[in-house]
């Protein structure tokens, strides 16, 4: 049957009619597609653009005519399919020949390692219904896919069934849908890749992208509109106006570059706390299809917005290394401050693609080019004690000696960050992703896997990555946005997480501590240097010399109350009363501002004409009103 139908296809470029064949799998699969398991309208997306990974693209566009989303194009110039591959694709959803030899001879699979795509890259997708995605956005759609140096490219219109009812239970065969397919002359036979066009889109799929819900709870009152939106597109075709605008976008649109335009988005989002969002979130500040590009960008291999967390300088943070599983302490980096971890651990590497060039692997969203929406440097300001964001490296290989690789899995390495900040910004950020091979579906997981202490303060200002090299693979559930908790990989990753975390809290506290004292240090050198300029701003303003300034003490039980030179001595019980020992901050400070006032006194000469009984009783008037707070 596959051969039939590639044979049919190829026929169509001698002027034969189009192939058609139907659409069949296991009804459990196509069950699992279309009764949502892709739930958000970036999670369909992100199936593409992984598509387009899988096959060595170095560029994906996704276009739509936003904000009316009545087309949604996906183009990539990926290696594109061949009628062979095409055909066993269409006829084996839910068996894909990636990571197998069979994908060798169809062009999806590299020839030495069946883990790699052609050129390489570890592969994505594993379960072959990452296309069919789109069941979730549209009714139909056309796929365009060429492979380089075939002078004909194939065309195939898919139409999927509708039902009414659920589909049948079990493993039997199921008619999904029905396909026309058909080849045409291309007119570059250089040129590869494949297109996935979205013409009958469903109207949820609109509604949802055109955030429908959100300006309806705009119009009732209940919100107000988001702070950066592509606008509302009313019912009669035209956009509502705010202000006298129909969005509100932090770039220049349409014109301007692409990857200026998405800074200028995740600069606005963390900007927004200093704008007076204490808790900022991607649900008030933006629309639908800006939290799609945010939420897609997080999820698919690229680089970051602004520089990896492993090639920070030491200068904007504080970086300490979590050696191996031992609950051992924290311990600072052991490098110069501008050299980057990624320098001295090799496995201190981010897993974006690099396939030798910088930037190998490009997702524009319209005018956005997508990059990974997290900073570590610049981070929002706040009174904390700690003014520098800290972050913590660790790794984990674990071979699991002595257990079946049947029971444990085979081997788990990974490398980490965990980045603690006063403020994260936006909260959506907080939390624990989980990468393989540079993709994520899961979403930061804001319980950390559900960390067990309560640190609630603290969790609220931490966020991490665990970046997979090697496991955890068979432990992710088929919607690529959950795993299984029971999975042996699953549960070391989250013990090792749960003891970084908890040692990355104590050095936390403990810099914390340090911070503070080193404060409070200065602050009291601070206020000694004010109250010696004070003082001798007094003697020079009555004519006298510094040298003139005398000793000021308070005398107590065990300490001698007779004046040495011209020293003033006062009885520190009187002038201090009940706080004369209590040897507190507020105490100290008040003895120090008395003796300052003595020495200011004592520079007019206001003290010479009164008896010492005098003297103290005035002191200890002042001492009162220095200590008098109010309310």
């Amino acid at each position: 049957m596959p051969q039939d139908l590639e044979s049919q296809i190829r026929g169509t470029e001698a002027g034969a009619q189009p192939a058609s064949t139907t659409l069949r799998t296991s009804s459990k699969v196509l069950g699992r597609i279309t009764d949502g398991i892709y739930r958000r309208p970036e999670s369909a997306v992100r199936e593409l653009v992984a598509n387009a990974y899988d096959a060595d693209a170095s560029w994906v566009h996704i276009q739509t005519d936003r904000p009316r989303f009545s087309r949604i194009v996906v183009q990539d110039n990926g290696h594109g399919m061949s009628p062979a591959a095409l055909t066993h694709m269409l006829h084996n959803i839910g068996g894909s020949s990636k990571r197998s030899a069979d994908g060798i001879p169809l062009g999806v699979t590299n020839l030495d390692d069946t883990r790699l795509s052609p050129g390489g890259r570890r592969l994505i997708g594993r379960i072959g219904i990452g296309l069919f995605s789109v069941a979730q956005l549209a009714y139909s759609f056309q796929i365009i896919t060429k492979t380089e140096g075939d002078e004909w490219q194939t065309v195939a219109d898919v139409v999927l069934r509708q039902w009414d009812e659920p589909p049948p239970d079990g493993d039997a065969e199921y008619e999904a849908g029905r396909v026309k397919v058909w080849r045409e002359r291309a007119d570059d036979p250089a040129a590869k890749g494949t297109s996935v066009i979205l013409t009958s889109v469903r109207q949820s799929t609109v509604e949802t992208l055109q955030s429908k819900g959100i300006w309806r709870l705009v119009d009732r009152g209940d919100r107000e509109p988001p702070r950066f939106h592509i606008g509302d597109h009313l019912g009669d075709g035209t956009l509502r106006e705010i202000d006298g605008t129909s969005a509100s976008l932090p770039w220049q649109s349409p014109h301007g570059e692409p990857d200026e335009a998405f800074q200028s988005l995740v600069g606005g989002v963390t900007a927004s706390y200093a704008q007076g969002e204490r808790s900022p979130s991607l649900k008030h500040l933006l629309d639908n299809y800006l939290q799609m590009a945010w939420n897609l960008s997080l999820a698919v291999p690229l680089t970051y917005v602004h520089v990896s967390p492993f090639d920070i300088s030491g200068v904007s943070t504080l970086r300490y290394v979590l050696s191996g599983g031992v609950p051992a302490a924290a311990r600072p980096l052991d490098l110069p401050t501008s050299v980057p971890v990624s320098e001295k651990f090799s496995w201190a590497q981010s897993d974006v693609p690099t396939d030798g060039l910088a930037d190998s692997f490009r997702v524009l969203l319209d005018d956005l080019e997508l990059r990974r929406p997290l900073r570590f440097e610049d981070m929002p300001e706040t009174s904390n004690a700690i003014k520098k964001p800290i972050i913590f490296y660790g790794q984990l290989n674990e071979d699991f000696p002595g257990v079946d690789s049947a029971r444990s899995g085979g081997p788990l390495r990974f490398s980490a960050y965990l980045l603690w900040a006063p403020k994260i910004a936006p909260i959506d950020n907080v939390g624990c992703l989980i990468r393989l091979h540079g993709a994520s579906g899961t979403g930061f997981d804001p319980s950390f896997l559900g960390y067990p202490v309560q640190e609630t303060v603290k969790l609220r200002q931490m966020t991490c990555e665990v970046l997979v090299h090697e496991g955890l693979e068979a432990a992710l559930n088929i919607d690529r946005e959950s795993f299984n908790a029971a999975h042996p990989h699953v549960i070391r990753l989250t013990s090792w997480l749960h003891n970084a975390m908890t040692r990355s809290f104590t050095q936390v506290k403990a810099v914390a501590k340090a911070e503070r004292a080193t404060k409070s240090s200065e602050q009291a050198e601070q206020f000694e240097a004010d109250l010696e300029a004070i003082v001798l701003h007094a003697y020079e303003e009555a004519g006298g010399e510094p040298e003139d300034i005398p000793e000021v003490r308070l005398a107590g039980a065990s300490s001698p109350s007779a004046p040495v030179g011209d020293e003033y001595v006062f009885d520190r019980s009187r002038v201090l009363g009940a706080d004369a020992y209590s040897g507190s901050k507020p105490a100290k400070e008040a003895e120090r501002k008395v003796a300052a006032i003595v020495q200011v006194l004592a520079a007019y000469g206001l003290l010479d004409d009164l008896e010492p009984e005098d003297r103290e009783a005035l002191l200890a008037d002042l001492a009162t009103i220095v200590r008098l707070k109010s309310g």
